[in-house]
């Protein structure tokens, strides 16, 4: 039987809970990893992961600022339109640069607050506030039973309230390709 030390990282990359999601986007991608634990002081309160940030950006709409009041002005009367002029609907495109952006180019655009999400919001806003926790002694195939059950990627492991650990869905498929778990 092999046990979660056996197999656990012992050095846990953690966020706090005031941290943009954009600056926690930017730490997962630069660790190559797809979640982390989320630690107050030395409690852990949470777990935030990709999906987590997927479903909160998804779920939170871009609202546009609010535009400077224009001058009033007198509407000018409708002329023609000649094939190969500027439509006259670019008039509107003008007003807002990003008129028309998808969420790719939103996710991109951090130049302007209304477009960046990311940067005005924290972990604590979209992080998974349960803890799946697994003690250091425990069975790997019990653990892998039980993240399954879960549906989770990684499992924190503690000693009481401490994090000592962190079990997840890569150390156990290294561990099979190593031949080490059958």
């Amino acid at each position: 039987m092999i046990r979660v030390r056996d197999m656990m990282s012992r050095e846990v990359v953690t966020v706090s809970p005031e941290l943009t999601l954009r600056d926690t986007v930017e730490l997962l991608a630069t660790q190559h990893i797809s979640g982390a634990p989320v630690v107050a002081g030395h409690r852990v309160v949470g777990v935030i992961s990709a999906s987590d940030v997927l479903a909160f950006e998804t779920a939170t709409p871009g609202v546009p600022a609010e535009r400077p009041e224009e001058p009033e002005f007198e509407l000018e009367t409708p002329t023609e339109w000649e094939e190969g002029l500027e439509a006259p609907a670019a008039f509107f495109t003008e007003m807002w640069t990003d008129a028309g952006a998808d969420v790719a180019e939103r996710i991109q655009d951090v130049g302007t607050a209304e477009w960046d999400v990311l940067g005005e919001h924290t972990v604590s806003e979209a992080m998974t506030p349960s803890v799946c926790a697994v003690g250091a002694e425990e069975d790997v195939a019990d653990v892998a039973r039980y993240m399954l059950r879960r549906k989770i990627h990684r499992a924190l492991v503690m000693e009481g309230e401490r994090l000592v650990g962190i079990l997840t869905t890569t150390d156990i498929v290294r561990a099979v390709a190593e031949r080490r778990v059958r």
